[in-house]
């Protein structure tokens, strides 16, 4: 019984850990707001990358003097990688949701002429300001709540993919934007009004943060991959490589870590740089799933097959819960926790070998 009350309930963690996980999260999640959702991120990809770097050597080398098996590489992955520090779950869903409330609050931030609304610029720092960076924190907060409790009782998915895309969707209602939003075409897999030039009008409304007089009528989550085509050759592309690199480092997600830093020079300014991390991770996923039926040339083919199916989820999911409303809900994170939802039930069903990383 007294270890039982030493423990918070639902997460099985001890009162002081949580509350370090506590106080870090609402740090991680004000330092989002304050840099950017995209370079909260983008040093999430550096963290990472230095992390598998670490693991990679380590198994090379064998254990260090002091240090335990997988420990080292362990602790800056998933304590700080994916962690309170710079999990995307934290740090990111922060930006994301700092955002959203400066779209509604200060609608004057936003540069003139912009096309898309001010509460999807992940790109902005906000730098010092007590009440956005508040707003980082509380959803920082809440992003490692959802995180952790999912992961303790199971759930079976990406429990911190999913928790980006849940805190992004609780910030888009709580700061009173259309959970969908309109479509202006046929439907809300209609990109045809962003390629005509459609703008909205007032009779659109429902945006909090005024009418931005310029904002487009459909707003495709990235203007130079959203095409079919493309999305599917790029998902090819990366797939393959996220495969070839876990055949031939045994890291999962190294290859998510190079495409989260490519994400650098999109944030730079840089035209049409593809987002692939979803796709690297899951094309990864897909060679780990393969290699033990058929070996590695298979493996490597059925990587870039993955990789079409998360870029494909990736363009499905903005084009309903991206393209319409005011916000940004992230379309790599729901790409990657569906993937990874259908993969444990494939697995729990003996479909499949195993679920990848899960």
């Amino acid at each position: 019984m007294y270890d039982l009350l030493l423990q918070v309930p639902l997460i099985g963690m001890e009162w002081e850990p949580f509350l370090l996980l506590l106080i870090t999260a609402l740090a991680g999640g004000a330092f989002g707001a304050a840099i950017g959702a995209l370079p909260a991120f983008i040093f999430t990809g550096f963290v990472v990358f230095l992390g598998e770097g670490l693991a990679i050597l380590q198994r090379e080398i064998g254990t260090l003097p002091g240090v335990n098996a997988g420990e080292l590489a362990a602790g800056v992955t998933g304590v700080i990688g994916f962690g309170a520090v710079t999990g995307p779950h934290i740090a990111f869903a922060g930006g994301v949701a700092a955002s959203a409330y400066a779209g509604q609050k200060y609608p004057e931030f936003a540069e003139d002429g912009a096309e898309y609304h001010f509460g999807k610029d992940i790109t902005y720092a906000f730098g010092t300001q007590p009440d956005i960076l508040a707003v980082g924190a509380v959803f920082g907060v809440l992003g490692m709540l959802i995180n952790q409790v999912g992961a303790a009782i199971g759930t079976p998915t990406d429990t911190i993919a999913l928790s980006v895309v849940l805190t992004a969707l609780i910030a888009r209602l709580a700061f009173g934007y259309p959970l969908f939003g309109k479509a202006a075409g046929s439907s809300l897999l209609d990109m045809s009004p962003f390629e005509d030039g459609k703008q909205r009008t007032e009779t659109d409304g429902g945006y909090p943060g005024g009418l931005y007089p310029d904002r487009l009528a459909t707003e495709p989550w990235l203007p130079h991959q959203y095409e079919w085509a493309g999305v599917a050759t790029i998902g090819l592309v990366g797939g393959i490589l996220g495969g070839y690199i876990w055949l031939q480092t045994g890291s999962i997600f190294l290859g998510y870590a190079i495409s989260a830093i490519s994400l650098l020079f999109l944030q730079l300014g840089v035209e049409k740089i593809p987002v692939t991390h979803h796709i690297t991770l899951i094309g990864a996923v897909g060679a780990v799933v393969v290699d033990p039926m058929a070996g590695g040339v298979v493996a490597l083919l059925a990587a870039g097959v993955f990789g079409v199916v998360s870029g494909l989820l990736g363009e499905v999911t903005q084009r309903l819960l991206y393209a319409h409303s005011g916000t940004h809900v992230d379309p790599p994170a729901m790409a990657i926790a569906i993937a990874m939802l259908v993969l444990v039930i494939l697995s729990a069903l003996g479909i499949l070998p195993n679920a990848g990383y899960l």
